[in-house]
């Protein structure tokens, strides 16, 4: 495959940053529903000519944490890459690079939610492989590992005891198994959760959507809701385990908590992932900013009559859109 310029619109558009394209048609629907321009900026095989501007549009940045294990293993870099170049320009980027940062350090994610006063696991990183069984020495069986670069449970272990990690430990090392992209693994306290669920706070435009239990009964760490994560294999006649939380609302004392800390943090669009523990915590540990969402709940909303999460962020993007440049709206009237 030859390396390309990344396309440009006509006019002011959406331009869309990402590394998956399996994960882009929800939205793409949406905002053709909509009748707003949209141009995809797939990373990998891409230039950018950094003597030119960028175009006249909206940026939004859908670049995972997980993208080296579908692509290329610099991915990353390409991202920061473009962020940069849009920055320096002045365009407007929604989850622009410092919120790319965080989506791709669970170690910054755990900082700031910290330093926001938020109950967060208690976590150990380790750089390299060879300390991984000595800082797990420190933790109570059982417990968990995790890449700092994560998403789709990458490297997301359960231990039960020290002799267990002592014996899987090679596996985190460089060329092991579950080595970590950037060389960095978690240690983390488990979490028992008091029922078989965790739950996924979705927000756009920093405002509070709904809230998303999913079942983890049986023990999984793939969390992700979008089609494209199911595990091969799957009965498609299994029971989907992401269903809506209807008593999750704009009103839960946490969800207000978690509005003010992405505004602080400037994040328009995040899942955020927390945990109620049998010994009554509540414990937040994931923000999400490459949010996807399921297409059964997102149709159960719609049959609800309420507004589904990728219809909701076509609107946000629309807005944010006409705002970044203006007569976007007699532009597209006039074509």
């Amino acid at each position: 495959m030859s390396t390309q310029l990344l396309p440009v619109a006509d006019g002011p558009a959406v331009y869309i940053i990402h590394d998956n394209p399996e994960w882009i048609a929800p939205f793409a629907q949406a905002l053709e529903r909509l009748g707003v321009d949209y141009v995809e900026w797939l990373l990998p095989e891409a230039q950018i000519d950094l003597t030119a501007e960028p175009p006249q549009g909206l940026f939004w940045s859908r670049l995972s944490a997980s993208a080296h294990t579908r692509t290329d293993s610099h991915i990353k870099e390409y991202g920061r890459a473009v962020l940069a170049w849009l920055a320096a320009a002045g365009r407007t980027v929604i989850n622009g690079a410092h919120v790319y940062e965080l989506e791709v350090s669970k170690v910054r994610q755990h900082q700031e939610l910290v330093l926001h006063g938020f109950d967060a696991p208690r976590t150990s990183a380790v750089f390299g492989g060879t300390g991984l069984a000595a800082a797990a020495q420190a933790f109570t069986p059982p417990f968990i590992t995790k890449h700092n670069q994560g998403g789709k449970g990458l490297g997301v272990r359960r231990f039960d005891s020290h002799a267990e990690l002592d014996a899987a430990a090679a596996d985190f090392a460089p060329g092991g198994s579950s080595e970590p992209i950037d060389g960095i693994t978690l240690v983390q306290e488990y979490l028992q959760p008091a029922q078989p669920f965790i739950t996924r706070a979705e927000f756009i435009g920093g405002r509070f959507h709904y809230a998303v239990r999913v079942d983890v009964s049986a023990g999984s760490f793939e969390l992700c809701p979008a089609d494209a994560c199911a595990v091969p294999g799957t009965s498609e006649a299994a029971v989907d385990p992401f269903t809506r939380r209807e008593e999750i609302t704009a009103q839960t004392p946490l969800v207000g908590r978690l509005e003010t800390l992405l505004s602080q943090l400037g994040i328009d669009i995040a899942g955020i992932e927390f945990i109620e523990t049998l010994d009554g915590r509540q414990v937040v540990y994931d923000i999400n900013t490459n949010t996807n969402y399921n297409p059964s709940v997102e149709d159960a909303e719609r049959g609800a009559g309420r507004l589904a999460a990728a219809d909701r962020i076509a609107e946000f993007l629309k807005s944010e859109l006409a705002e970044a440049v203006p007569g976007t709206e007699a532009f597209a009237q006039s074509r």
